[in-house]
């Protein structure tokens, strides 16, 4: 893959690479929070272009090569209090680039598949921009409701730690962070943790951009109401040990999401393991088909499922 930039308006540029036949159906891959358009596995996307997609991923806005804002990010403590520069922006603005990324490539619509704070995103463009989703697959994410996924006190303290100054103190970090967070029921790949965020250093060094896609997720709030209004086939998928995303966000997303579907997978964390990929894959390129082949099989008003947990092994 080639990384490209493209203006999506309102003087935003995202970074955006796409694998896969140019006539595939095309399916855009969201990152999460403080993660780089690299946090989707290479080999990952490249299996979801074999199964027929024309694979895009892209740095949201804040990471990796994408425009950063030049207001300096809230503190920890502020975004508690809910306290944060008129200049910040929230995750609609964040859905309005992914539109604006469609847009600046020619689909009129795709599949959006998010993880963590790329769910939310894709929630968001799903809600704001209806015409825009042929399927929703939300990942490891939540509503934004208080009490609801969130995050265990120890990894708020791995948060809340003092950011690295260094490319190897940056490495070390992620796999302590990933070893903490990560799917404990799938081995642990530490060097492509290493490698990654090794990647992400030389690609942006900066961690305000984190703080200011964090304080997004707070200045929006509970969006339950507004998930209500999604109208695309949606697939809710979580792990059961999940310590950033207490799997309760994902069980709160598919009760507000009409005809949502919930499937767990057991034994992943809050990563995407290697080991979890057969069952990733299969989920996501199940619910995309499903999609094509009846669109209007989640709008209908029926109350979300919840079906049997899917599991692999490694």
């Amino acid at each position: 893959m080639t990384e490209q930039l493209v203006d999506v308006g309102r003087g935003i540029t995202l970074a955006y690479e796409e694998l896969g036949d140019a006539g595939a159906e095309p399916l855009v891959l969201v990152a999460g929070l403080g993660q780089q358009l690299h946090s989707w596995p290479t080999a990952f996307c490249g299996q979801l272009a074999a199964r027929g997609y024309r694979v895009i991923r892209f740095d949201n806005r804040d990471a990796g090569a994408s425009t950063h804002a030049r207001f300096r990010p809230p503190g920890m403590a502020a975004i508690m209090r809910r306290r944060w520069p008129a200049e910040q922006y929230d995750l609609a603005d964040l859905a309005t680039d992914t539109a604006g990324l469609l847009d600046a490539l020619g689909y009129d619509d795709a599949h959006l598949v998010g993880v963590s704070m790329g769910g939310m995103i894709a929630q968001t463009v799903a809600a704001l921009y209806p015409q825009r989703v042929r399927t929703l697959t939300s990942i490891m994410s939540t509503t934004g409701a208080r009490r609801i996924g969130r995050p265990a006190l120890s990894t708020w303290l791995r948060m809340a730690a003092r950011p690295p100054r260094t490319r190897e103190a940056a490495a070390e970090r992620a796999v302590q962070m990933f070893r903490h967070i990560g799917s404990h029921g799938f081995p642990f790949d530490e060097a492509w943790v290493r490698e990654r965020a090794g990647v992400a250093w030389d690609r942006d060094p900066s961690p305000a951009g984190t703080g200011r896609q964090l304080a997004a997720i707070f200045r929006s709030g509970d969006r339950t109401a507004q998930l209500r209004a999604i109208t695309a086939p949606t697939l809710v998928i979580h792990g059961d040990r999940d310590r950033m995303v207490h799997p309760t966000g994902g069980e709160a997303t598919a009760r507000a999401i009409t005809g949502a579907r919930l499937e767990t997978i057991a034994g992943m964390g809050h990563d995407l393991p290697a080991g979890a990929w057969p069952a990733l894959l299969d989920l996501i390129d199940a619910h995309a088909r499903s999609g094509q082949d009846d669109p209007a099989r989640c709008r209908e008003g029926h109350a979300p499922t919840r079906s049997s947990d899917a599991s692999t092994s490694s």
